[in-house]
């Protein structure tokens, strides 16, 4: 998530990040036979955020608040995806479990979906008309999961209060069709990152319900009508957007050191790797500079054997 919510419209808010005098933007994957990482895409020009995996063997990336497509083996450069009527986009987006579509959160903090075609023999990717979703309830809205039948959202809802806009963050759902939204969390404690599991019983989020110290966001679960809360990890480190493998069986997260509050850009942080009902034994993958813009959205390759990330490495650290 991303977020200013001071300005009136889109029109008013920065298109996106921007890259440090001396960072680097490496989009990257994470084997996960082998353990190793390779580097898909680097540089210095422009910051990507937050990779989706196609079935067709691409990674759907955000940057200068625009949709960006690239072939995950790294062999050509992320190319634009034109949508035109779009408002700019920040780093929440997700993939139609079909492929057919991406739902997006916008910088007028809705979420929009926008239709997918291949329009030509090299399967180029070309964009239809995009149809807001999310209703004008005078909240905030940021996507962050879609259900495995592709008919229901999941997504987090900020009713700010003045200047502080992290007043009240429920996880709430809603249709595609923008019909049913209704809330599946209603402590006002900041929560965030909620994705479905590959069975649809549960969504995963990060909450920091379960503490009093600011910021000290952990892993939760809880049925999709709201039953069945759970707490998953229980750490003295702040613990954000768990991604659940297509298989179920290990679930992915980004680790920030104690006493971070939110999930801030530029920070030495660790991707970590927990089994599916051993939540106090996680392993550290890698560990890098990054933080917001890293893993916001779900980035397993749709067989489960690879994770995509993105770090921000800057010479200066």
């Amino acid at each position: 998530m991303t977020a200013d919510p001071t300005p009136a419209s889109a029109e008013d808010q920065p298109a996106g990040r921007r890259l440090r005098p001396g960072q680097t933007c490496r989009i990257r994957i994470w084997d996960r036979a082998t353990g190793e990482v390779r580097t898909v895409h680097e540089t210095a020009e422009r910051l990507f955020e937050a990779p989706n995996w196609t079935a067709d063997g691409r990674l759907l990336v955000n940057a200068d608040g625009l949709l960006w497509l690239l072939p995950a083996d790294g062999s050509a450069a992320p190319q634009q995806l034109d949508a035109p009527g779009l408002p700019p986009v920040n780093n929440d987006h997700v993939l139609a479990p079909d492929g057919s579509a991406v739902y997006a959160s916008a910088n007028d903090f809705h979420v929009w979906e926008v239709p997918l075609t291949s329009s030509d023999s090299d399967g180029a990717v070309a964009a239809g008309t995009p149809r807001r979703i999310t209703p004008e309830d005078g909240g905030l809205h940021f996507l962050h999961g879609v259900s495995p039948d592709g008919t229901t959202l999941a997504y987090v809802h900020l009713q700010p209060e003045g200047e502080n806009w992290w007043a009240a963050g429920t996880i709430r759902t809603i249709g595609v069709d923008g019909t049913g939204d209704r809330a599946v969390t209603t402590d006002p404690g900041p929560a965030d990152g909620c994705e479905y599991s590959p069975d649809g019983a549960w969504i995963l989020f990060n909450t920091e319900q379960f503490s009093d110290a600011p910021g000290h966001a952990q892993l939760a679960r809880v049925r999709p009508d709201g039953t069945g809360l759970e707490q998953l990890t229980s750490d003295e480190r702040v613990n954000w957007f768990p991604h659940i493998a297509p298989d179920g069986e290990v679930v992915a997260y980004l680790s920030f050191p104690p006493g971070t509050e939110g999930h801030p850009e530029d920070r030495d942080v660790e991707l970590r790797l927990v089994r599916v009902g051993e939540w106090g034994r996680p392993t550290t993958l890698v560990a890098l500079q990054g933080g917001q813009g890293t893993i916001n959205v779900p980035s397993w390759a749709p067989d489960g054997s690879a994770f995509a990330f993105v770090d921000y490495p800057r010479a200066d650290v």
